[in-house]
């Protein structure tokens, strides 16, 4: 089946309200498909074989029963982020403050994808009593969250931010029109326009919304464009550098590196290829946060380092002198 291209209209308005944004939420619902397609499951191997026992012990059945494999899955559900940066928390409770009556017409409209769910043991509770279902659903994806995603969102996050800070300079460079289309080889940009080649048809003028580019580990290899008014318009991609996430990094910190300013400094140093938060390098490198916090505060003073604010996370990321002193070279653009 030939994809049907999706079409997202911009307005003069749109261009200036166009931001990125990471969802834990997201990244959640998103795993919950995977496990579902085998499609999807290439890059991820490792991490599947490694969840596999705590995956089983999940009864996934009733979220999988809003993930058809074409057609509408619940807004309400996966909405757009709340900001660039939202915590899981604040996101699920957004979730479960869902107007009942509205869950329950988004819900009716997705069941209403799959032969025979709406009239389901699921289906039928649901429409019965919407307010236990959005409180069974909301309970359903946190333990997702605790069971499969959250050990692991350090790792995540760290290569979400490091995509949208390489996408942030390339719109500064080339602009959205000339972004979009080197995110994915399935965006089009002409007049305005974006299209969107997606296995279902969806036509939406942003009127002054704008758009949020979100990226994604475990969307690939799709990408979607999503949400219905009066939800702000989203473009999901898969995030860069997929396919090293779940390989184990060498130790390749440089022998001179080391005796010229110590092990725990070097192997910090060493590390920031792509910009990361003290979280992030603490998880990759086995540190205590506290020692790896007091490394970067001396190589920023030392100007090896540069750090700036993204949402409530601060990425770090080397100086072309901490990039000529590491002897290791950045990652391609």
């Amino acid at each position: 089946m030939c994809p049907i291209p999706s079409r997202l209209h911009f307005g003069e308005d749109d261009f200036l309200r166009c931001r990125f944004a990471i969802s834990p939420l997201w990244e959640t619902q998103e795993v919950v498909r995977t496990l579902k397609r085998p499609d999807r499951h290439g890059y991820h191997a490792p991490w599947l074989r490694r969840v596999r026992t705590a995956a089983a012990g999940l009864d996934l059945t009733p979220l999988w029963l809003l993930m058809p494999r074409r057609g509408h899955s619940p807004d309400w559900l996966g909405p757009p982020p709340l900001g660039p940066a939202a915590t899981f928390e604040e996101e699920i409770a957004a979730v479960r403050a869902s107007d009942p009556a509205s869950a329950r017409a988004d819900t009716a409209k997705s069941l209403a994808s799959t032969p025979g769910a709406l009239e389901s043991a699921h289906g039928r509770a649901w429409m019965r009593d919407p307010v236990r279902m959005v409180r069974e659903l909301s309970d359903a994806m946190e333990e997702v969250w605790h069971t499969l995603v959250a050990p692991d969102w350090p790792r995540l996050r760290a290569l979400l931010e490091a995509d949208v800070t390489f996408h942030s300079r390339r719109l500064a460079e080339v602009g959205l029109g000339g972004l979009l289309p080197e995110i994915s080889r399935r965006f089009g940009w002409d007049a305005g326009t974006l299209t969107v080649e997606h296995r279902g048809e969806h036509e939406r003028r942003l009127e002054g919304q704008g758009l949020v580019l979100m990226p994604s580990v475990f969307i690939w290899p799709d990408v979607v464009s999503t949400y219905d008014p009066p939800w702000q318009p989203t473009l999901a991609y898969p995030a860069r550098g997929i396919g090293g996430l779940w390989t184990e990094p060498d130790d390749r910190t440089p022998d001179s590196l080391v005796r010229l300013l110590g092990r725990g400094r070097a192997a910090v140093l060493a590390a920031l290829d792509e910009p990361a938060t003290t979280t992030a390098l603490a998880h990759r490198l086995g540190l205590a946060p506290s020692s790896v916090s007091a490394h970067l505060t001396v190589l920023r003073d030392a100007g090896l380092l540069t750090a700036r604010r993204y949402g409530h996370q601060v990425l770090y990321e080397r100086t072309p002198l901490g990039i000529a002193l590491s002897g290791v070279a950045p990652a391609p653009r």
